[in-house]
């Protein structure tokens, strides 16, 4: 067994302090330690293990292609089958004109894709993201990431990139005719679980059409199912130019994906070729994977069901020190009176085999985002979990 300070020594870590949970296996909605104990995950790997850990549909979809091939060829030279019939059936759910997809290894290759392609298709430069956005770490989605703190230790980024307040209507006048795209969240992610309001979408939507500027939405979190659509922007109203997708995709493998029309997806073919490339993506048993997730999600009651479990962590959890919920479906965070017990729920409920996880930018918040596929019994143990720990927390704070 690897021990913590081999860990530590030989893998690049992205904090002082990681969690360091030593992992056996994963079955269902547990992850179980090197002792045996079953850990209730209520995180799914930052909203990538969409359908648990270990689903039979999509651990068969992966055996069936192992035994086939894996890699042959880089990105779109030669016709592989899951490839084409995952973009295929994400095209029939889709409205349009989102009907080509270009599959990358993850979300934030994902956003640079996306970035690239409207620079190339309007011929302008300028991008505008929101204030506290979260889009990955590379350096053009850094670029919009809308927090400074953690992006002024890389400077200079790309330049030709502003910021707008999300859910602000009157920022919005600041997208004009040299906008080449507008790059939101559907639902504010590191932020805090922040949806939008008004018709805010829509908004932004009829300015993007006034001013031949196109929309970007990134629903690499939100995608798949967890809001209780297939995808966030059909609660509101919403239609973008380009989608970006990605975690829960493939249920657990590493993908992502744009997808825009044919007509603009094309214009990446030439002026230059190669416009954009990848080595690995639309890998076929990642494609796989994505196809039998995309099929679970679609031809099952997930989808509908997640509203309901929504409903559910709200019911159950009511707790004094909670002071809001914020998010849709089975993404959820807790805000907290203070940031310290946000850590100590968190850290606390780690101690007690029960996964939860903290947000980017807002320090209060308690992630809640566990696979789809939990039940509403393994909903109700963690819940009370967290109520027993706040309760302990709330009762120690006045002694």
């Amino acid at each position: 067994m690897i021990s913590e300070e081999e860990f530590l020594q030989y893998q690049a870590q992205t904090t002082p302090h990681p969690l360091a949970l030593k992992v056996e296996r994963a079955e269902g909605s547990y992850i179980y330690d090197s002792e045996g104990q079953a850990h209730l995950d209520f995180v799914a790997g930052v909203s990538a293990c969409s359908l648990g850990h270990g689903h039979p549909r999509v651990l068969q979809a992966i055996k069936s292609q192992l035994d086939r091939y894996m890699h042959v060829m880089v990105y779109g030279e030669y016709i592989q089958e899951p490839a084409v019939a995952f973009a295929k059936l994400l095209a029939e759910h889709l409205p349009q004109p989102l009907e080509t997809t270009y599959l990358v290894n993850s979300g934030t290759e994902a956003i640079e894709g996306a970035m690239k392609l409207a620079r190339r298709y309007t011929g302008r430069t300028e991008i505008i993201a929101a204030h506290d956005a979260y889009h990955g770490n590379t350096m053009g989605s850094l670029s919009l990431m809308g927090f400074e703190e953690r992006k002024s230790a890389f400077r200079p980024l790309i330049p030709d990139v502003s910021f707008i307040q999300f859910n602000l209507e009157q920022d919005l006048e600041r997208i004009t005719e040299k906008t080449a795209a507008v790059v939101l969240e559907t639902i504010q992610g590191g932020a805090g679980f922040i949806l939008p309001e008004n018709d805010y979408l829509a908004k932004v939507r009829k300015r993007c059409d006034a001013t031949g500027t196109l929309l970007i939405l990134d629903e690499i979190q939100p995608g798949f199912g967890r809001t209780g659509k297939l995808f966030a922007f059909e609660h509101f109203n919403c239609i973008p130019d380009i989608l970006v997708v990605g975690k829960g995709m493939a249920a657990g493998l590493p993908v992502g994906a744009f997808i825009s029309s044919h007509k603009m997806m094309k214009t990446l073919q030439d002026r230059p070729k190669l416009g954009h490339i990848t080595t690995f993506g639309g890998n076929a048993v990642i494609a796989a994977s994505s196809l039998a997730t995309l099929q679970e999600i679609t031809q099952s009651d997930l989808i509908s069901n997640t509203l309901e479990k929504e409903k559910y962590f709200r019911t159950k959890l009511v707790h004094p020190l909670i002071k809001e919920i914020r998010g849709k479906g089975l993404m959820l965070a807790l805000i907290m009176e203070t940031a310290e017990i946000t850590n100590h729920v968190v850290l606390t409920a780690a101690k007690q085999q029960l996964i939860l996880f903290w947000l980017l930018f807002e320090p209060r918040a308690v992630r809640i985002s566990p696979p789809l596929t939990i039940s509403m019994k393994e909903i109700e143990v963690g819940c009370d979990q967290i109520l027993s720990i706040l309760n302990d927390y709330q009762a120690s704070s006045v002694n």
